[in-house]
């Protein structure tokens, strides 16, 4: 067992799948935390690994159970270590993690992650597995104790589940029926984190846009966009992921009209195929989905409109093919997460006939790639020239190190390469695009730099920093995404 300075155990959570996934391993890291649990420090084992598993992809189990095979034999050589497993695989397939990998210490849902701490301890004592699934939710996840992974940018739940019955997703089932937070609690928890030196928040939810279904407003969620235009010292605000079937004009009159919520919209499209749609429950057609985006560019003009496309559902043909492809080239997307469709178990698709071959989906799977590419790289270049504020990030420019360059998100979210100046993650600057990519935009003429409280929050934890490693996000990043990825619009991850 690993003893730190202070005598506490350590503690990794390893995290995969869609964002809600995400803000749940900071909460579970808060949780530990509260518990008396430190962070590994980075290369060691930890006394307890977490896995915050995801169910939409085909082989999320497989994934699982390599990754507890290989701790088996680290688990049965050190005294007092522990295994837990929780998330959406988790609820799905209960004690059969445990009949599978009987080394494994304790098993919880996605409604009750809040419990993690006590069945560790339980299962400590006991000697024995927990198994401990809720059927709804226990506490609302904003309530627990967090470990935030940024000083400068937060999730923000304001629902979880999905009244949805999309035929590829298994989200529904796992996560429930959509409930929704009160508008107060939620302004609180934003107005707090502003105050902690947060300059950028995402309101997140399986369905973002039916928000208010609940307590019976369905105007809720465009009155939340305003409101928080009115938190002091909040400069961005975005939301992930809405529904097109239940996307209002007056969450687009929000957006243009409220100046720190963002001009950059996700709106998963999935099929450009009616037929397919209907096969897929998408309550949508292709014209709804124009609609919307002619819509939201009649309003904002500069928005930045990104998607998720599944290519190969059952029974596509390809004519209902390029009804998709026919679809991007009139939305213009700046980017999009493209997925082969793969089997997900216990799913309506996964059971329907007519699955299309592998080798058809990859070749239509190409095509749809290079077209978007060419169009994000179109889009991209009309950047050029523009000068734009990048809200500078840790972690986003992988070659950074060997450029000497900074990273960070411009308002519309695009990744933006600057000429290395004097900032720190969180701090904006202010500078002018020169070069543009597909993927990314340089902007080597710098303008200024404003130095922030979030900046100020970022140097404080750095002058005093907890021993360990990040939660892993498991998030897509903009490109090309492995073949063999599986989506779901209700909880796909984004930038």
């Amino acid at each position: 067992m690993t003893v730190t300075e202070a005598g506490a155990r350590t503690y990794e959570v390893r995290t995969y799948g869609c964002q809600m996934n995400v803000h749940d391993s900071e909460r579970l890291s808060g949780l530990l935390e509260d518990a008396g649990y430190v962070r590994a420090p980075e290369g060691e084992t930890a006394d307890v690994i977490v896995f915050n598993t995801c169910a939409v992809r085909e082989n999320a189990d497989n994934r699982l159970y390599g990754n507890l095979g290989h701790l088996r034999p680290i688990k049965m050589a050190r005294e007092g270590m522990q295994i837990a497993v929780g998330g959406c695989l988790a609820q799905k397939d209960q004690g059969e993690i445990v009949r599978k990998a009987p080394w494994v210490d304790v098993v919880f849902g996605t409604h009750n992650i809040g419990s993690l701490p006590v069945l560790l301890e339980r299962a400590r004592i006991a000697q024995e597995a927990q198994v401990e699934i809720k059927d709804s939710l226990e506490t609302f996840p904003s309530t627990l104790p967090t470990r935030r992974e940024s000083a400068y940018a937060a999730w923000v739940a304001i629902s979880v589940g999905c009244n949805n019955t999309c035929t590829f997703c298994i989200v529904p089932s796992l996560r429930g029926k959509e409930k929704d937070r009160r508008p107060g609690d939620i302004l609180s928890e934003i107005r707090t984190l502003v105050d902690q030196g947060v300059l950028e928040i995402t309101l997140l939810g399986q369905n973002v846009n039916t928000y208010g279904v609940e307590f019976g407003d369905r105007l809720a969620f465009g009155k939340l966009l305003r409101a928080c235009g009115d938190v002091e010292g909040l400069e961005r605000v975005r939301f992930t992921s809405p529904h097109p079937a239940a996307f209002t004009d007056d969450v687009i009159h929000a957006m243009a009209e409220t100046p720190n919520v963002v001009h950059q919209l996700h709106m998963p499209l999935q099929s450009g195929s009616d037929r397919v749609l209907k096969a897929m429950r998408r309550s949508y057609r292709a014209e709804r989905y124009l609609g919307i985006i002619d819509r939201v560019r009649a309003a904002m003009p500069d928005a930045a409109i990104s998607t998720d496309i599944i290519v190969g559902f059952p029974g596509e043909t390809e004519e209902d093919f390029q009804q998709t492809l026919d679809v991007v080239r009139a939305s213009r997307f700046a980017n999009a997460f493209t997925f082969q469709y793969s089997i997900r178990p216990g799913t309506p698709a996964a059971t329907m006939e007519d699955q299309v071959p592998k080798a058809v989906v990859q070749e239509r799977y190409e095509r749809l790639v290079a077209l978007q590419e060419e169009i994000s790289w179109e889009e991209n270049k009309k950047q050029v020239g523009r000068t734009l504020e990048v809200l500078i990030a840790e972690g986003e420019g992988r070659k950074d190190d060997a450029t000497h360059r900074l990273s960070g998100r411009a308002a519309d979210n695009r990744l933006v390469h600057l000429a290395a100046v004097d900032a720190r993650p969180g701090d904006m600057v202010t500078a002018e695009v020169t070069y543009a990519a597909p993927h990314h935009l340089v902007a080597d003429t710098v303008v200024s730099v404003r130095r922030t409280r979030a900046g100020d929050a970022w140097e404080a934890r750095q002058a005093a920093p907890s021993a360990g490693r990040a939660v892993s996000l498991g998030m897509p990043t903009i490109g090309r995404p492995p073949a063999e990825a599986a989506p779901s619009s209700a909880c796909s991850a984004h930038p």
